[in-house]
């Protein structure tokens, strides 16, 4: 095993500031990265061309003592059987010590995406059976889980969840556990769980997840027009809970351009709550019924209907991470996530389509710790060369944001800093190579 260091990027500042002197920004638009070059290469100078996070690593360690959390890395190469993908899921499960989470006789909740029908890049049902043979083996009681959709679609409820579960492949024969929908059968079944939070005194958590005793979250990595990217913390935030949690941390509303507005009427037929409705030939929203899911906006073929992203973003992501604390509360010690950077696609696997993908597969994290994972997945997605002829618009260089390439208007690491601000993990990770 080999394995690399990361510090969040206002470590790094920090101690290039203490070696060379304040960094004053400029306020431009590329500030914060321009600065953050210029730390690299004050501390890179200062060790003679030495790897500059060397000194990084000894001196912050040295001074701060911090804890780092631990993410295993497999990569996607294979030579033999014992290379293939679904034994590297066997050996991650067990190199991140999820043996210690699942203990015997939990009921342990199997959190994944099945899909919206029309898509086709959500997680193999394969790769979730290798996770569901390994619980079994801890002598636990696996089941594959979700909940219900704050929009119209094939997952509304959980009777057409599950009906979209088994076509997607995600049935006992194939992974070898039950669906069972989390939050009932209308989104009924949910408890509030108190975490004293910014925007929150407490939040919705479906009642599935917290009958389990553990936990194993298998995210997909991919882009999404709100939150820039999703990965473990908005498996969490927005899974976790029932339709009515969902739309407590969408509260944005959109604004419609009456001027580009041509009255098509998709954004009525589209709206999950009625809140569209088409007035003197211009689409009007009726913010009272309105409850923030964008499928208006995505639905639009004329781009009139936005959000007020100067506003909106930064307190979205901050109530995403806040739910994901919640869903997490009850069980310290007692939760795995396990990322797979494959088909990595701009848009959620909520839409009815799958994009092609902006970037090449990569590989699959393990962890204890949801914002290491999801801290080492933007690193490592923002690593590639980014493809030509996809969604991805800008960006396409190795080391460039890949989600803000597609999204420019959202602001993908604000999760890591907030969700580490408000304890739900740690952002500085060593990423250890099996």
């Amino acid at each position: 095993m080999g394995y690399t260091i990361r510090l969040p990027p206002d470590v790094i500042l920090r101690l290039a500031e203490s070696s060379s002197g304040p960094i004053k920004p400029s306020g431009g638009p590329d500030d914060h990265h321009h600065h953050l070059k210029r730390g690299y290469r004050a501390l890179g100078a200062l060790t003679g061309g030495h790897n500059p996070y060397a000194l990084l690593t000894g001196e912050y360690l040295r001074k701060e003592q911090m804890t780092m959390a631990d993410v295993y890395f497999a990569d996607l190469r294979a030579r033999g059987p014992h290379d293939s993908r679904s034994r590297k899921i066997r050996r991650l499960f067990e190199a991140a010590g999820f043996g210690a989470v699942v203990r015997p006789g939990d009921l342990v909740a199997v959190k994944l995406h099945v899909g919206e029908r029309g898509c086709d890049t959500f997680i193999n049902p394969i790769f979730a059976r290798q996770v569901v043979e390994k619980i079994k083996e801890c002598r636990a009681h696996p089941f594959i889980t979700d909940t219900g959709t704050l929009y119209a679609g094939s997952r509304m409820d959980a009777v057409r969840h599950t009906v979209t579960a088994i076509e997607h492949g995600f049935d006992y024969a194939v992974v070898g556990a039950p669906v069972i929908i989390a939050d009932g059968i209308r989104g009924g079944y949910w408890s509030e769980i108190a975490i004293g939070g910014k925007h929150f005194e407490s939040v919705r958590i479906a009642g599935g997840f917290l009958d389990a005793e553990s936990m194993i979250v298998l995210s997909h990595v991919k882009g999404h027009d709100l939150a820039g990217f999703g990965g473990a913390i908005k498996n969490l935030a927005m899974g976790c809970a029932p339709p009515s949690g969902k739309a407590e941390q969408h509260v944005g509303r959109p604004l419609v351009d009456l001027d580009r507005c041509g009255g098509c009427g998709k954004c009525t037929r589209v709206c999950p709550q009625a809140a569209m409705t088409i007035v003197e030939g211009r689409a009007h929203l009726n913010p009272e019924h309105c409850v923030g899911c964008g499928d208006c906006m995505r639905s639009c073929p004329e781009g009139a209907i936005e959000f007020d992203w100067t506003t909106e973003i930064r307190p979205f992501i901050e109530r995403l991470c806040e739910y994901a604390l919640g869903a997490v509360l009850d069980k310290p010690g007692r939760v795995g996530y396990i990322n797979f950077l494959q088909n990595i696609t701009p848009d959620c696997d909520c839409v009815p389509w799958s994009d092609a993908p902006i970037v090449p597969d990569i590989g699959i994290l393990a962890s204890t710790d949801p914002v290491a994972i999801d801290h080492a997945s933007l690193d490592l997605v923002d690593s590639q060369r980014g493809f030509a002829q996809t969604a991805l618009a800008r960006n396409h260089a190795p080391g460039e944001d890949k989600f803000t390439g597609v999204w420019d208007y959202t602001d993908a690491r604000y999760q890591i800093t907030y969700a580490a601000r408000i304890g739900l993990g740690d952002a500085s990770y060593r990423l250890i190579e099996l």
